[in-house]
């Protein structure tokens, strides 16, 4: 059984021919035309049983015209309502402002990237996954009896998309994904705790992912809360990749947009060639990552993707652009001169491009230290593992202000015991600006906003107040 019909390709392909005939027969300057068609299995795991397999598939076909500037964007399912949509699309960009110079882009060269796609996940059915999870919940239950798989699942895809457009670009390819995700709680001894666990990528993942330890790992750790001071003090937090991410993903993809950057919308704002982040970091676009979960060939609109560096040593050179987003910031005037850089991103054929990171990597020139080291250069502060409310960080300042009931107290560099729970607020931006210190583990991690994270433990030596309850 495979996961994706063999003809899913084509099948798309023609369809976005089809419509693009219809576009020139209808004399539209310029059109481009998208298709996503994905399947996938899917298994359930509630109160320790699996609750539900399911299986199935979506996709669909999306338009944009441009003419004089002015673009509309409508989207279909069958191809019997493509003149309509049509029809919509440009009736859409007559209503709409006109931008000068905006075109689509023309036609380059773009090489492929590799590992996009494991063709071992196209041959996986629902019994290979519900094998998968009777492992996943006898290794819980090994690791600990009291513990029990309260929610969460795993499942398998496969994407077929294509694009073709006016302006001589046409590519399509398949992408594939696995992904788990476990809810792991302990009720025991009148105390209940929880930790959320997942990880996903383009390739098969082992039968019993890391997550599902280390799920267990924290629902124990988090056990027998100690009694700490209630007063709200400023102090040092090593956040794990996990607790990290969420904060991260909401305001550092963004704050490195260029229309953003350039309608003063950015804490990084008037900032270009200065120093932004501790002067040992650096942060790179990578659209171009083998594996990654947004890579590709080519960017949402058709242009070759690249590898970019955006902070270098501490210092901002570079930003984000999608076609569209440069062309009208320019119109505008607020910046002389920009021009895609492969950075448009698409949320699937219902929604048109727009600008946005693919895999985001930070590093640090000094390289990654244990945990161990990591506590030791802490002396006294907390390790925080996820947090509650991430989405609600303002990206335009970088302020948040988050909850966490997966978090640590340490004093002397040693781990006293976990807090119930505790509030946890600052300015990321400010706290990403010196005494900044790396772990020596990098792990992928989703975004809130668009690519995925591909970050360490981090600890923040200043800038964070921690509020316990």
């Amino acid at each position: 059984m495979n996961v994706l019909p063999d003809d899913a390709v084509d099948r798309i392909a023609e369809g976005c021919r089809t419509i693009g005939q219809l576009c020139s027969a209808q004399g539209v300057q310029q059109w481009e035309v998208v298709a996503t068609q994905s399947y996938g299995h899917s298994i359930d795991i509630e109160a320790g049983k699996i609750s539900l397999a399911a299986g199935g598939g979506e996709g669909g076909y999306g338009i944009r015209v441009v003419e004089d500037g002015r673009f509309g964007y409508a989207y279909l399912v069958d191809l019997g309502s493509a003149q309509s949509a049509i029809e919509q699309a440009r009736a859409i960009a007559k209503a709409s402002p006109s931008i000068e110079n905006f075109v689509l882009p023309s036609q380059q060269a773009a090489k492929e990237v590799a590992g996009l796609c494991d063709k071992s996940i196209l041959s996986i059915g629902p019994e290979d996954l519900l094998e998968q999870a009777d492992a996943i919940l006898h290794e819980v239950s090994s690791l600990d009896k009291r513990a029990t798989v309260v929610g969460g699942g795993l499942g398998v895809g496969a994407s077929a998309s294509a694009l073709l457009s006016s302006e001589g670009i046409e590519s399509s390819g398949i992408t594939t994904s696995h992904g788990v995700g476990v809810q792991v709680s302990i009720d025991a001894d009148g105390e209940m705790t929880s930790s959320y666990e997942g990880d996903s990528g383009r390739k098969k993942l082992a039968q019993v992912p890391e997550c599902v330890s280390m799920a267990v790992d924290w629902a124990q750790k988090t056990r027998g809360p100690i009694e700490v001071s209630s007063n709200a003090h400023d102090a040092p937090v090593l956040m794990t990749s996990e607790g990290f991410s969420p904060l991260f993903s909401m305001v550092v993809p963004t704050a490195v947009r260029g229309d953003r950057l350039a309608r003063n919308e950015s804490f990084w704002s008037g900032k270009q060639g200065e120093v932004v982040l501790a002067d040992d970091l650096t942060l790179i676009d990578d659209g171009r990552l083998e594996g990654g979960k947004a890579a590709g060939a080519r960017d949402g609109e058709g242009v070759p993707t690249r590898r970019q560096t955006l902070v270098e040593a501490g210092r901002l050179v570079g930003s984000l652009w999608s076609t569209r987003d440069a062309a009208q910031q320019v119109a505008e005037g607020r910046i002389e001169h920009a021009e895609s850089n492969g950075c448009a991103v698409r949320g699937g054929h219902q929604s048109p491009p727009h600008t946005g990171c693919s895999d985001l990597l930070m590093s640090s020139s000094k390289g990654g230290s244990s945990q161990e080291a990591l506590l030791e250069r802490m002396d006294d502060g907390y390790i925080v593992h996820s947090v509650m409310g991430a989405h609600t960080a303002n990206p335009t300042s970088g302020d948040f202000s988050v909850t966490t009931s997966t978090i640590l107290r340490v004093e002397a560099g040693q781990i006293l015991g976990p807090v119930k729970q505790a509030g946890l607020s600052g300015n990321l931006a400010k706290a990403l600006a010196h005494d900044v210190h790396l772990g020596d583990s990098v792990r992928v991690q989703g975004s809130y906003s668009s690519g995925s994270m591909h970050l360490p433990d981090v600890l923040l030596m200043q800038g964070l107040r921690v509020n316990p309850a």
